[in-house]
């Protein structure tokens, strides 16, 4: 069990098991559940963003199906029924409040980064502009400090990578402010599009908008398989209200630590995406220049395509260190010209590299190193050494004679 978050390895995966559902209360509960030393940055965050008088968020022990579990919510004022709404419904109003709050390095941004997946996705359903979007179950101030206690969890662990079991698809309809509607419900379903569901006999709704808006937002890639060198550290088990004949009313949470060997290392990025229209070349280039060299930047590269209206622009594509991704979205937005930026987490693998020099008709060469799985080391040499030298036709033969020759590693 880890004690604190300086405790935690810095890279880490965490396996969400979706046995009863997924909410946000069931969230909370199982990650505190599973790494205790982050209750107490969690609940800092939210005295922070909550107001006076509305109750005490608790993290309680109890048991599903016989199962110990905690379970993550209001209690005090707010179970009599005091203060049950949040002041101001909408997107703006929530995230204005959230940005405002004194909160620990990184919660703001991942909090509010959860909420506009929800409000794109009621955007998208209900086909009003994202500026009159109002959040119904976000509403309830439990519902929000949610969002805000998963944001706080998702900065702490930032860097880690996520994945989650199939999810139960519940059935029958659930009462809305919209009325009636089918399970799942419509900004759920377009939320987790591209996960895996299964029918396991169970109906009712068995995942929120609010746990499919955090799902959404912390599984890069649903389909794809958990990362090599998983050491399991952790589990815990957030419950919800719900009681499920026969079964838990849990998600499981299985946090471990990546022990990767000597040929390879596993780590996740942000992937960050704008476009510009309105910049001429020479901005563009200096603007690039600028954004590969700052902090956290691992990779800047260009495209072209056509946008409205016909007009070529420019496809920017960074990858970003997940710790720095705040500093580098304010220098693209005083950088350049866009208005408007994207970002999603990837997983990545990478080989293990190295590099070492030779002497060849006098010049010394350096040489990139990679070993491939099974063992086997390739060699490429630095194009920048081989610039300096005749022509094409030349340095082809120079690097062969470079790649042949026994190096002094570096």
């Amino acid at each position: 069990m880890t004690d604190s978050p300086s405790q935690l390895p810095e890279r880490g995966h965490v396996h969400l098991d979706a046995v009863g559902g997924a909410a946000g209360d069931m969230f909370v509960a199982a990650l505190l559940d599973a790494l205790p030393g982050l209750r107490e940055r969690v609940f800092e965050d939210l005295a922070a963003v909550q107001p006076d008088g509305l109750g005490r968020p608790e993290l309680s022990e109890g048991t599903s199906a016989g199962i110990a579990v905690r379970r993550f919510g209001l209690g005090g004022a707010h179970a009599e029924g005091d203060h049950g709404h949040a002041h101001g419904t909408r997107f703006t109003d929530l995230a204005a409040r959230i940005e405002a709050a004194p909160l620990q390095a990184g919660t703001a941004m991942q909090s509010v980064a959860i909420l506009r997946r929800l409000a794109e996705a009621e955007s998208r359903v209900h086909r009003v502009p994202m500026a009159e979007v109002h959040f119904h179950e976000i509403g309830d101030w439990d519902s929000l400090l949610d969002v805000v206690a998963a944001g706080s969890i998702a900065a702490a662990l930032a860097g880690w990578t996520w994945s989650v079991s199939e999810l139960p698809r519940g059935g029958g309809l659930v009462r809305t402010r919209h009325g009636l509607l089918p399970v799942p419900a419509p900004a759920t379903a377009d939320l987790l599009t591209g996960f895996r569901w299964r029918d396991d006999g169970h109906a009712g709704e068995r995942v929120t908008p609010t746990g499919a808006a955090i799902l959404a937002h912390l599984v890069a890639a649903p389909a794809a398989r958990q990362p090599s060198g998983l050491r399991l550290i952790a589990s815990g088990m957030g419950a919800g209200t719900r009681e499920l004949e026969g079964m838990p009313n849990v998600l499981r949470a299985l946090v471990h630590a990546i022990d990767t060997g000597d040929d390879m290392n596993e780590d996740s990025v942000m992937v960050l995406c704008f476009d510009v229209d309105d910049m001429t070349g020479e901005e563009i280039g200096v603007a690039a220049d600028r954004l590969r060299d700052s902090a956290g930047v691992l990779d800047v590269s260009l495209g072209m395509r056509v946008g409205k209206k016909g007009r070529p622009l420019h496809d920017f594509r960074l990858l970003v260190v997940p710790a720095e991704l705040e500093n580098v979205v304010d220098l693209c937005l005083s950088e350049t010209s866009t208005i408007g930026l994207r970002w999603h987490q990837v997983h990545r693998r990478r080989l293990a590299r190295g590099s070492d020099a030779v002497a060849v008709d006098g010049l010394t060469l350096r040489r990139k190193q990679v070993r491939r799985p099974g063992g086997e080391t390739t060699l490429k040499v630095e194009s920048d050494d081989l610039a300096r030298t005749g022509t094409l036709a030349a340095r082809r033969r120079l690097q062969t004679r470079a790649e042949r020759e026994e190096g002094k590693a570096k």
